[in-house]
């Protein structure tokens, strides 16, 4: 239930809601001062360079793979794959396969001896199988051994991730005072290692999937709309409301 009524919550407060509910409301009240008021911030919204500095500004500074030390634990965040397209030979990706592919690039290079992923079907999937096990797959497929490869996947939110996590992590009787490397999308990383924190799990961080692009100046950037740019203030409140909700809840 709270997954659902935490879904609804942010559609209540997506700028393109806030914006058609303005246009509306402008329109039965014929009120040209709230019309313009939804133009501007439909303008604001959709403008390229304010979205990329408010999501480069959110997002956490990357790290190279030089710069890690070797982890027990790569512990890997899903909400990458496309569960309502239906298939059973392959694993489709969404944006954020970033989380799969730099992952197994750790375990290739040596920094993670082990990778654990969590996550299952998330809200209303089309068809049974799991992230975790999809990403599993596409792991197995590009070389990592199915033995070194720990699957979680009853997780529906960042908050089960944790505590799943913590409990496969007794299970195993590996120590949870030691540090593991938590890798999940930038944008999502605070919340994630709140979670992890609030769980008891030493984790390092290892942020990809980045949605920021460098910040420069140019004539479209600053005056032609995009619908790409209301997408990321999409992603940005919708984090920053799960993040004041799960702080309410208890779970951060």
């Amino acid at each position: 239930m709270f997954f659902y009524l935490s879904q609804f919550l942010s559609f209540l407060a997506m700028p393109l809601t806030i914006v058609i509910v303005l246009l509306l409301v402008g329109a039965m009240w014929k009120s040209k001062k709230i019309f313009w008021s939804s133009m501007i911030l439909l303008f604001f919204f959709s403008n390229q360079f304010l979205s990329n500095l408010a999501m480069n500004t959110w997002e956490p500074e990357f790290k190279s793979f030089e710069s890690l030390q070797n982890y027990d634990l790569g512990i890997v965040l899903t909400g990458v794959t496309n569960l309502n397209k239906t298939t059973y030979d392959r694993t489709f990706f969404n944006k954020g396969a970033d989380r799969a592919t730099h992952t197994v690039q750790l375990y290739k290079l040596g920094k993670i001896n082990k990778i654990l992923i969590t996550g299952g079907q998330g809200l209303n999937p089309s068809n049974t199988n799991t992230e975790a096990e999809l990403l599993r797959d596409f792991m197995v497929m590009a070389g990592v051994p199915e033995g070194d490869i720990l699957v979680e996947n009853q997780a529906v939110n960042t908050y089960q991730n944790a505590i799943l996590t913590k409990e496969i992590l007794i299970e195993k009787g590996i120590s949870l005072n030691q540090t593991q490397l938590l890798i999940t999308s930038a944008f999502h990383m605070k919340r994630a290692k709140g979670c992890f924190d609030k769980a008891g799990i030493k984790t390092e961080t290892f942020p990809v999937d980045y949605y920021a692009e460098d910040v420069r100046f140019s004539i479209p950037k600053l005056i032609a709309p995009e619908p790409y740019s209301i997408f990321l203030w999409h992603k940005l409140f919708k984090e920053w409301i799960g993040i004041v909700v799960y702080w309410v809840v208890g779970y951060l």
